[in-house]
C-alpha cells in the first residue's frame, strides 16, 4: 500500500517559504492563494447511475466457490503496485490476474478482502484508492493525484460498478491489524500488504492459495469464453493487418510488423496479451523471438505469434507462419505441411475426456513420422527414436498450454490436475506445434537449415468434442497463398 508520504510534503504549510513541491526535480513555491483558489470552482462529477461491469454475477460466484474452499480463513488478494520502468516512469499497468478473475476491476494498488462471516461464508470488500481530496490539495500536488493521473472512480462509483461495499486503501492496515484467525495472502503484488501481514502468513499457505486460484480458472464459464472468442476474433484482424503491411519486393521490419499487430491490439483490446513474436527467416528458430529487430524479406518465412488481449484482460495466442512473398516454395511447403498435420492430429485430440497430453502426443508422432520418413534419425526407427525423444532435437516445446487471463493460464495447479488431468468442457488450450532446424545445425540437410514453422490455434473443449476460436485464420498451405493473395489485392 502507499503512504501518505507525498501528500504530507505536498501539503501546503503556513510558512509560504516552507511550502515547496518537488516535482520533476525542481521544488516550486505554493503560495496560501494559489492553494485556496485550486480548492474553488469545480463542479460536482459524482455519477450515480452506473450499470455494473458485465462479469459482475460471475465475479460472485467465483468468489463464493473460493470462499466454499477456504472456509473461515480471511482471503487477500492485491491487484498490485505499479512497477518502475526506469527512474521515476512506470510500466503500463496490469492487475493481478487473480484479482481480476475475482472482481472484474483493473484499479492499481485495490485489494480484494475477503472476510469471513460468522454465520459462515465470506464478505467480499474492496480497498480503493478514493477519488483525490480537493480540500488539501492532494489532487493537484500529489505527483500521482487525479490533476495528473486522471480522475479515478469514487468509493461509490465503485461499489456500483462491482456490487460489493468499497473501502479506502488507507484503512487497510488498520483492519488487518486487528484480524483474528487463518489469513490466506496472494503474496508477492503488494510490498505494503505483504508487509503488513509479514509474521501471519506462510509460504506453504501461499502456495496452497496460489493453486486454489489456478485451479478455479482451469473451467472458463460463459462469459470468459466469449471474451477469448473476442479475443481471437480481434487477432484475426491483427494478422491481416500484417499481411497487408508485407513488403512483396522489399524487405519489412519486424518492428514495423509488432508495431502493426500492436495497434489492431489497442484499438480492439487493452494491449497485446504477451510480447509479440515477429520471427522472419532464421529467427522463427527462436522459440521466443522478442527482440524484433530482423527483418522479413521476400522469400522468408515470417513466423507470427501474437495475441490480443481484450479489455477484461483474457488474451489470444495465436501462430500462423507466412511466406512473406505469398507463396511457399517446395522446402518450406514440405516442412510446412508436416507441422500442418501434426497440428490436426493434436486438434483431432482434444475433446471431453480424453488426458491432457494426447494432443500433445498425437501431434508429436506425426512430427517424428515425418522427420523419420526425411532420413534424420538415420537407421532408427520412428518408434524407437521417439521413445528416446530424438525428435526433441527439432520440436523442443511442449504442444500447447491452458489459456485465459494469463497467456500460459492456471500455471500454479497441481500436475494431477493440469497436465496428468483429463480435459473437460469449458477448458481452453493452444495446440501450437512446431518444426525448428537451426541455422547451424548440420544433422540436417542445409536447404532445411534456417527454417521455422509454428501453427498455433486456441481450442474450447466443448461438451462433445471441440471448437477452434481462432479458426478465422486459415491453416491449410493452399489457403494460406490464396487468403494472402485477398488481402494484397
Amino acid at each position: 500500500m502507499r503512504n501518505n508520504s507525498q501528500l504530507q510534503e505536498a501539503t501546503v504549510s503556513a510558512d509560504t517559504d516552507e511550502s515547496k513541491h518537488r516535482k520533476n526535480g525542481l521544488y516550486r513555491h505554493v503560495s496560501p492563494e494559489l492553494a485556496e483558489n485550486m480548492k474553488k470552482g469545480w463542479a460536482h462529477t459524482e455519477r450515480s447511475d452506473l450499470e455494473p461491469v458485465p462479469q459482475v454475477a460471475y465475479t460472485a460466484r467465483r468468489r463464493l466457490a473460493l470462499s466454499e474452499r477456504f472456509p473461515g480463513e480471511l482471503l487477500v488478494i492485491p491487484a498490485g503496485n505499479p512497477k518502475v520502468r526506469a527512474n521515476d516512469t512506470a510500466y503500463p499497468f496490469r492487475p493481478s490476474s487473480d484479482y481480476v478473475y475475482l472482481t472484474g476491476d483493473q484499479s492499481q494498488d485495490a485489494v480484494l478482502v475477503m472476510e469471513p462471516s460468522q454465520s459462515g461464508g465470506h464478505r467480499a470488500v474492496a480497498y480503493m484508492r478514493p477519488r483525490s481530496d480537493r480540500n488539501n490539495g492532494e489532487f493537484w500536488l500529489d505527483y500521482h493525484g487525479e490533476l495528473w493521473d486522471g480522475r479515478r472512480n469514487s468509493l461509490a462509483e465503485s461499489e456500483q460498478l462491482l456490487a460489493m461495499p468499497c473501502r479506502d486503501i488507507r484503512t487497510l492496515t488498520d483492519r488487518l491489524g486487528t484480524a483474528t484467525g487463518p489469513i490466506r495472502l496472494l503474496q508477492g503484488y503488494d510490498a505494503g500488504v505483504d508487509a503488513a501481514l509479514k509474521n501471519r502468513v506462510t509460504a506453504e499457505h501461499d502456495a496452497e492459495f496460489r493453486v486454489a486460484l489456478s485451479e478455479m480458472r482451469l473451467v472458463k464459464d460463459d462469459f470468459e469464453i466469449a471474451d477469448l472468442r473476442f479475443a481471437c476474433q480481434a487477432t484475426v484482424l491483427g494478422f491481416e493487418d500484417v499481411v497487408r503491411a508485407l513488403g512483396t519486393t522489399a524487405p519489412t521490419p519486424e518492428r514495423l510488423i509488432e508495431g502493426t499487430f500492436f495497434t489492431r491490439a489497442r484499438i480492439e483490446g487493452n494491449d497485446v496479451g504477451y510480447a509479440s513474436i515477429c520471427a522472419a527467416g532464421p529467427h522463427a528458430t527462436t522459440l521466443h523471438w522478442v527482440r524484433n529487430d530482423g527483418a522479413a524479406r521476400p522469400g522468408d518465412l515470417l513466423l507470427l505469434d501474437a495475441g490480443v488481449e481484450t479489455r477484461h484482460l483474457y488474451t489470444a495466442d495465436v501462430t500462423r507462419t507466412l511466406p512473406v512473398n505469398g507463396h511457399f516454395d517446395p522446402v518450406q511447403r514440405k516442412i510446412y505441411e508436416a507441422v500442418y498435420a501434426a497440428q490436426e492430429a493434436g486438434i483431432a485430440a482434444v475433446k471431453p475426456g480424453a488426458a491432457y497430453t494426447d494432443f500433445h502426443n498425437a501431434a508429436q508422432w506425426v512430427l517424428a513420422e515425418h522427420l523419420a520418413a526425411w532420413g534424420l534419425f538415420g537407421s532408427r526407427s520412428t518408434i524407437e527414436a521417439y521413445e528416446l525423444g530424438l525428435h526433441r532435437r527439432w520440436t523442443l516445446a511442449g504442444t500447447g498450454h491452458m489459456l485465459g487471463l494469463d497467456v500460459h493460464d492456471c500455471a500454479k495447479a497441481r500436475t494431477e490436475m493440469y497436465v496428468d488431468g483429463t480435459l473437460e468442457p469449458g477448458m481452453v488450450l493452444t495446440v501450437e506445434p512446431g518444426i525448428y532446424f537451426q541455422p547451424d545445425d548440420l544433422t540436417v540437410p542445409e536447404e532445411y537449415r534456417g527454417i521455422g514453422v509454428r501453427i498455433e490455434d486456441d481450442i474450447l473443449v466443448t461438451s462433445e468434442d471441440s471448437e477452434n476460436l481462432s479458426a478465422g485464420l486459415p491453416r491449410q498451405a493452399d489457403e494460406v497463398e490464396a487468403w494472402m493473395a485477398r488481402l494484397r489485392s
